[in-house]
C-alpha cells in the first residue's frame, strides 16, 4: 500500500514559505524537459546552441543573511550592473521563495530560496561529432571532441558531452567515472549504473588503470624517456591555472618522443599520478608546451614560458597577464575569462577551500564559476578530474572584458555618485513591458530586452582554435581497455598548418 503524501504545512501569516530541498539522484540528472530547452545549429564547423531562458536557484548562504539582496547582487554577482538586476525585479525574473521580488532591498534571512530567470547565451564548441567506442550493458566510452565540457559548467549546459549524448543519442542516465578538460580530447569513459561506477572508480583509487596521452609540443623532445616529477600547485582555483611549486603536490609523468618533423614532436604521456593540468605543467616546466596550449604555452609566463618553474611574475600579475594576452589576441572567449575572475578574487579569500564563494556564483546566473578541483585522484591527470557533475572546468565566466565594455556603450556605466544608470537599461527595453509579455512568447524570438549577450556582436573563434593538441588515447584497466584512433594532428606526416 502506497504511503500517504505528506501535508503541505500553512504558512502562518507574515511567515515565509521554505521549499524544501530537492533531492537529486546521482547518474539522473537531466531529462526530456531539460533537453527541450533549446536546439542546435551548425554553422562555420561549429555547433551553436540558440539562446533561451533559464533559472539560475540556491538558498540563501550564511553569509547572506541580514544582508539585502541588492547588496548581495552588487558585492557577489558582478556578471551584471546592478542596474540589470533592478530591472529584471521589475520584470518579474527575480523571486524570492517563489514570490516575485520588486525591492531589492529586502533582507534576506536563513534558508530564502532565491530564483533569478536569465537570458542564457552559450559559447559555441566544434561541429566535430561525438563518435562512441563502445556502448553495451556497463559503461558507454566515447571519444570527445576538443572544446566540449563533460557536463553543464560555468557558460556550457548544453554544448556538453552529458547534453548531447542523450539529446542525440538518447543516453541519459549515465555515471561520470572520469572527465576530461574541456580543450583536451579522446577516451571518456561513463557507467550505466551504480555498481559500474563504483567498481571502477575503485579501480582508480587503487592506482589500477592505466592511461595514455598523445600530445604535439614546441621543439625536439629529448628521444630517451623522460621522467617529471615535479609537485604542482594551484595558482587559482577559480580560473583553474596551475604551476610546479616546491609546495605543491607529488605527482609523477613519464614521457616518451614518438616522432619529430623538424619543428615540432609527438610525446606519448604516462600520467602516474592525477593533479590538474599534470600533463600540461609537466610539458610546460621541460621546456616543451603543447602547441596551441591556450595557457600554459603563453607570453605571459615570461620569456622563458616558465620553463624550469622561472615566472618572474606573482600569482595575480600572471593571472592578469594571461587575460590581457587573450584579450590583445581577441580570444577571451575560446577560454571564457571574465575580469571578475581576478577583481573578486580578494573578496573571496575569506571562504576557505570548500569554493563557496565561487560556487554559489553559478547558482545564482553568474557563470563565471567552474572550479579547478584539487584532489589526489589519481584519474584526474591532465585535468582529468573525477567527479559526479558539479565541478571543473579550466576558465570559465559569463561576462568576459568586451562585454564589459559594450555594456558601457550601452548605457550601463556608472554615474558620477557611484549608482547605475537605469533609465539607459530601461531604454533598451523600448517600451516593451517584460510583465505583459510571457518569457514562451519571448524565448520564440532568440532577442530578450534586457540581456546585454543579446546587443554585442561577437567574433566567433574558428574550428582550429578550439582544438588543443592534447588526446587520451588508452584507458586500460581490470577486465577493459579502451582505445581511440591517433589523431590527425599526432600523425608522423603531419605539417603545421595542416586542418586538424
Amino acid at each position: 500500500m502506497a504511503e500517504p503524501a505528506p501535508k503541505k504545512r500553512r504558512v502562518a501569516a507574515g511567515e515565509r514559505f521554505v521549499p524544501p530541498p530537492r533531492k537529486l539522484s546521482a547518474g539522473v540528472s537531466f531529462g526530456a524537459e531539460h533537453f527541450a530547452e533549446t536546439s542546435y545549429y551548425f554553422e562555420r564547423g561549429l555547433r551553436k546552441v540558440r539562446p533561451y531562458y533559464f533559472d539560475f536557484r540556491t538558498y540563501c548562504k550564511g553569509r547572506w543573511v541580514g544582508r539585502s539582496l541588492g547588496h548581495v547582487f552588487s558585492t557577489e554577482f558582478r556578471a551584471q550592473p546592478i542596474a540589470y538586476y533592478r530591472a529584471a525585479a521589475r520584470a518579474g525574473r527575480l523571486r524570492l521563495n517563489e514570490e516575485p521580488v520588486r525591492d531589492l532591498e529586502v533582507v534576506l534571512k536563513n534558508n530564502d530560496f532565491l530564483r533569478n530567470t536569465v537570458h542564457r547565451h552559450e559559447p559555441p564548441v566544434t561541429a566535430q561529432p561525438i563518435q562512441i567506442l563502445v556502448e553495451d550493458d556497463e559503461v558507454v566510452v566515447v571519444d570527445k571532441p576538443s572544446s566540449l565540457p563533460v557536463h553543464p559548467c560555468g557558460r556550457f549546459r548544453h554544448n556538453t558531452v552529458i547534453f548531447i549524448l542523450g539529446k542525440e543519442h538518447d543516453l541519459k542516465e549515465l555515471h561520470t567515472i572520469h572527465r576530461l578538460d574541456r580543450m583536451t580530447s579522446g577516451v571518456l569513459m561513463f557507467a550505466k549504473t551504480v555498481e559500474v561506477s563504483k567498481r571502477i572508480d575503485e579501480q582508480v583509487r587503487e592506482r589500477q588503470l592505466e592511461k595514455e596521452y598523445v600530445c604535439r609540443v614546441v621543439g625536439e623532445f629529448p628521444e630517451h624517456e623522460v621522467v617529471c616529477e615535479e609537485p604542482i600547485l594551484v595558482v587559482s582555483y577559480k580560473v583553474g591555472v596551475c604551476r610546479v611549486d616546491p609546495k605543491g603536490k607529488p605527482c609523477k609523468t613519464i614521457f616518451q618522443r614518438l616522432s619529430y618533423n623538424g619543428k615540432t614532436s609527438v610525446v606519448k604521456c604516462l600520467p602516474r599520478t592525477g593533479r590538474t593540468h599534470q600533463i600540461r605543467v609537466h610539458l610546460q616546466y621541460l621546456g616543451h608546451p603543447i602547441v596551441n596550449d591556450p595557457i600554459y604555452n603563453m607570453e605571459a609566463w615570461g620569456p622563458d614560458k616558465g620553463k624550469g618553474g622561472k615566472i618572474d611574475k606573482t600569482d595575480e600579475e600572471l593571472l592578469k597577464a594571461l587575460v590581457e594576452e587573450h584579450r590583445s589576441k581577441q580570444s577571451l572567449d575560446v577560454l571564457d575569462i571574465a575580469e571578475e575572475d581576478l577583481s573578486s578574487s580578494a573578496e573571496n579569500k575569506d571562504c576557505g577551500d570548500s569554493g563557496d564563494c565561487i560556487s554559489v556564483q553559478a547558482d545564482l546566473g553568474n557563470e563565471n564559476s567552474c572550479p579547478a578541483e584539487e584532489t589526489a585522484d589519481p584519474g584526474r591527470d591532465t585535468g582529468d578530474p573525477k567527479g559526479n557533475g558539479t565541478g571543473a572546468c579550466p576558465l570559465n565566466s559569463n561576462t568576459n572584458l568586451e562585454t564589459l565594455e559594450n555594456s558601457k556603450k550601452l548605457g550601463l556605466c556608472k554615474s558620477q555618485n557611484g549608482e547605475m544608470e537605469e533609465e539607459r537599461l530601461e531604454n533598451c527595453l523600448e517600451g516593451q513591458s517584460l510583465e505583459e509579455k510571457s518569457l514562451e512568447e519571448e524565448s520564440s524570438e532568440e532577442k530578450d530586452p534586457l540581456c546585454i549577450e543579446c546587443k554585442i556582436s561577437r567574433r566567433d573563434p574558428s574550428p582550429k582554435e578550439l582544438v588543443m593538441f592534447l588526446h587520451a588515447l588508452r584507458y586500460k584497466g581490470v577486465g577493459f581497455e579502451y582505445c581511440s584512433r591517433m589523431p590527425q594532428w599526432a600523425m608522423e606526416d603531419w605539417e603545421e598548418g595542416e586542418d586538424t
